[in-house]
């Protein structure tokens, strides 16, 4: 469907990218590239992140059409420690940022990257991210991704991927490389 020279979706859907491999931030960051190669505009929320990644440089020189923000601090959640209340309000806050972006009317794809892993670090519940996907227009396209997707959401998604890791170079001491990995 056109609407004033632009591509816009008729029907958005819920994807989920999940599992222990890597690629679920990269697979979302194709889409939104790809989008963009069609007219459409992604807002891509960055759950738990803080840190410095090379997608936040391209997102800034999209010419807009990728707005990415994160929601984390620059230092990675301990499992042993848990999040922190600061954790907890910065995700919340994530997601009442994202529901503004996704009800805007801006956005034809939303993307909430590492959300899924949040509900694994109890920073919100289950429930808090189902009322989200309740709230989502018909016309927008709605990305999650994270390990450890629970069976609620996978029962309302439309696609769900699971990247499953058969060797990594990780075990062999390399840690993650700029450009590649961040």
């Amino acid at each position: 469907m056109k609407s004033n020279g632009k591509y816009r979706l008729s029907q958005g859907y819920i994807q989920i990218y999940t599992g222990n491999g890597k690629g679920k931030t990269t697979a979302a960051l194709g889409l939104a590239f790809r989008a963009m190669g069609n007219g459409l505009k992604t807002y891509f929320g960055q759950f738990i992140k803080g840190q410095k990644y090379g997608e936040l440089e391209a997102a800034r020189i999209s010419n807009g059409m990728i707005i990415m923000e994160q929601y984390g601090r620059d230092t990675f959640l301990h499992v042993k420690k848990g999040p922190s209340t600061k954790d907890k309000e910065m995700a919340h806050d994530g997601l009442s940022r994202a529901r503004i972006a996704m009800l805007s009317g801006d956005y034809d794809i939303i993307v909430l990257d590492e959300v899924i892993t949040s509900l694994h670090f109890n920073l919100f519940t289950v429930d808090d991210l189902l009322r989200f996907i309740e709230d989502k227009p018909v016309n927008v396209e709605l990305v999650l991704t994270g390990r450890y997707a629970p069976q609620e959401l996978i029962e309302v998604a439309d696609l769900v991927s699971e990247m499953s890791e058969v060797k990594h170079y990780y075990k062999k001491g390399i840690s993650a490389r700029n450009g590649i990995e961040r």
